[in-house]
């Protein structure tokens, strides 16, 4: 059975929280003269002079009606890379402590354990970019701490298997952390779904990529109200900026956009795929939940230096376990497709 207080690390446990002038007082006033901002304005406008909601309260209650999540289940973070590093910080003991990750995968994970100096244990996922679960079980011990999965999983592209994750929850007294930074473009259900059957998950997602939203950094850990009150207890005082709620609560207000830029993306991808399929330099396209393709070519270097020639960055994957020869290609507009598509039929004809 799960118990969070057999996790925490018991510096946190004891740790009082840095009060801001904005956690002492939450209400209307005429004048402000608690904080030492500067009280004539900024060179911008009058809403910036001002420190922002510490708590991100509307910008929480405008999510929590999105997502159909309360509000207490949610932290919001300076991108999900800071929800990363502070789990870390706050259950992972340095030097002491380990984690459980499955490359090939987003790789903050082990950069923020090396940071944190936490102890890294790699379980690959199998032929089928799946989890191992029968392999990550072995490696469990009592230091292991977190459990970290994506999926979509980053660079595959792949859903992974609902049900080995709920064995893995089922059975590990400490978190599950389930990345879905590319759930929006997948027709597979949320973990979300789950979080109140498991009190040791964690669901991130973020803003930068279905929402478009990447110069914003905005993450979110979705979590038991109990995981989220020890995230909360250790973050910075004001992590998000006011210009980030701000415009976030816009794009929310617009979240039609959303959908309609979601629903392109699939179709584009649908296409881009089908096409690169008939490429003679193209060996696999796997299937992706993603907006992005993992695609196995020939010699995928020599295309990549093809690419950038004409003015087409991708991102060669080749010296990441499993992907061999893979190119992970981000699906753009539609002239953007027509362009990289035009430009490795060209490669090809060469070849």
């Amino acid at each position: 059975m799960f118990d969070i207080d057999t996790i925490v690390r018991e510096n946190i446990k004891r740790l009082k929280p840095y009060s801001s002038s904005r956690d002492e007082f939450n209400g209307e006033a005429k004048i402000f003269l608690d904080a030492n901002e500067n009280s004539f304005g900024s060179p911008l406008n009058d809403r910036y002079n001002r420190y922002p909601d510490p708590h991100q309260t509307k910008l929480k209650e405008a999510i929590s009606k999105v997502k159909k999540i309360d509000s207490t289940n949610i932290f919001l973070g300076n991108g999900s890379d800071e929800c990363i590093d502070l789990l870390f910080r706050c259950f992972c003991e340095p030097g002491k402590d380990n984690v459980i990750i499955s490359p090939p995968t987003y790789g903050m994970y082990e950069v923020s354990a090396s940071i944190n100096n936490v102890e890294v244990k790699k379980v690959l996922i199998d032929e089928n970019f799946q989890p191992d679960l029968a392999g990550i079980k072995n490696v469990i011990d009592k230091n292991t701490k977190i459990i970290w999965l994506c999926s979509p999983n980053n660079p595959t592209g792949n859903s992974i298997n609902k049900d080995v994750v709920k064995k893995l929850m089922a059975e590990f007294n400490g978190l599950v952390v389930i990345d879905e930074a590319y759930i929006d473009f997948s027709s597979q259900p949320s973990f979300l779904n789950e979080l109140n059957g498991y009190s040791n998950l964690v669901v991130l997602q973020t803003f930068s990529k279905a929402w478009g939203l990447a110069a914003l950094r905005l993450g979110i850990a979705f979590a038991s109200p109990a995981i989220i009150q020890f995230l909360n207890k250790i973050k910075p005082p004001y992590n998000i900026s006011g210009a980030t709620q701000q415009l976030a609560l816009e794009a929310i207000s617009n979240s039609y956009v959303v959908k309609n830029m979601v629903n392109e993306i699939v179709e584009q991808r649908k296409n881009l795929a089908e096409w690169l399929k008939t490429l003679s330099i193209v060996e696999s396209v796997y299937p992706s939940d993603a907006n992005f393709l993992l695609v196995k070519t020939k010699n995928a270097m020599k295309v990549y230096q093809h690419l950038l020639l004409n003015g087409i960055v991708v991102r060669d994957r080749s010296n990441v376990i499993l992907c061999n020869n893979c190119l992970r290609i981000t699906v753009g507009t539609t002239e953007e497709n027509n362009f990289l598509t035009q430009t490795l039929l060209n490669y090809s004809n060469e070849q």
